[in-house]
C-alpha cells in the first residue's frame, strides 16, 4: 500500500465511522469509497466500522478486481464503480438515513423545500427500487444521478459523490436534512409547505458558483 492510499484509507474509515455516530447508518449498513488513481478503496462487507484497522485496507480496480487486502468488498461495489466510471467523482457515500429513506418511499423526486437542492445539482430524484448489490440498482442510480451529485434510492437510502470524502459526506448530511425538513413541514395537518420554483433554484445555483473562500 502506497502512502497516498494509506492516508486515503484512514480518511475513509473516519468518514465511515462518522456515518454511524451521526445516525445516518445502523450497524454495517451503508458504505463509503474513495478513488486514488485507478484504485478504489471501499469499506469491506459486514465489518463494523469501529473494528477497521490500517491492515484491513480493501481496494479494487475500476473493473472490480481486488488489488488490495483480503476482506470482501462491500456488496454495493457495483454502485460505487458505476459512479467512478461515469463521473469525475473521487469519493462516494451511501447511507440508509432514516428521513431520506422515508422520503424515497413517498415521492419520485424530493420536493423543492429548500435552496440547498442547488448544491446537489437540482431537484433530487428517486431511483426506482432494485435489489441491493445488483447491476440493475447501479443503472437505476446512474439515471437518477444524471447532472446531480446525489439521489435517493427507493426503499433503500441515499447516494452522494464529490471530489473529496468531506464533500461527499456533507452532501449526504444536507440531503438527509432536506428530507427531514420536508417530512416535518408536510406533516402539519391542513397545511402544505411552500416550495421553490425552478427559476428560484436556478438563481441559487448561479449564486453558489462564487460561494466560499477564494484561493
Amino acid at each position: 500500500m502506497r502512502p497516498q492510499e494509506a492516508r486515503a484509507w484512514e480518511e475513509l474509515v473516519a468518514t465511515a465511522r462518522r456515518t454511524v455516530s451521526d445516525g445516518l447508518v445502523v450497524g454495517t449498513s451503508g458504505n463509503v469509497s474513495v478513488r486514488v488513481g485507478d484504485t478504489v478503496l471501499v469499506t469491506p462487507s459486514g465489518v463494523p466500522y469501529d473494528r477497521l484497522k490500517p491492515d484491513d485496507v480493501t481496494g479494487v480496480d475500476l473493473d472490480g478486481r481486488q488489488v488490495l487486502g483480503t476482506l470482501v468488498p462491500t456488496s454495493e461495489l457495483p454502485m460505487h464503480l458505476a459512479v467512478y466510471r461515469t463521473t469525475g467523482a473521487r469519493a462516494v457515500v451511501h447511507t440508509h438515513a432514516v428521513h431520506a429513506t422515508a422520503v424515497s418511499t413517498l415521492v419520485s423526486e424530493l420536493p423543492l423545500i429548500h435552496y440547498m437542492a442547488a448544491a446537489l445539482g437540482g431537484p433530487v430524484r428517486v431511483a426506482p427500487y432494485a435489489t441491493y448489490g445488483t447491476d440493475e440498482l447501479a443503472e437505476n442510480m446512474l439515471r437518477a444521478l444524471a447532472d446531480r451529485s446525489g439521489c435517493l434510492l427507493q426503499n433503500h437510502g441515499t447516494v452522494t459523490h464529490g471530489t473529496t470524502l468531506d464533500q461527499a459526506y456533507d452532501r449526504t448530511a444536507q440531503l438527509e436534512w432536506m428530507c427531514r425538513l420536508w417530512l416535518t413541514a408536510a406533516s402539519v395537518p391542513g397545511l402544505s409547505p411552500s416550495l421553490l420554483s425552478g427559476e428560484q433554484l436556478a438563481e441559487v445555483q448561479e449564486q453558489l458558483r462564487g460561494y466560499g473562500q477564494r484561493r
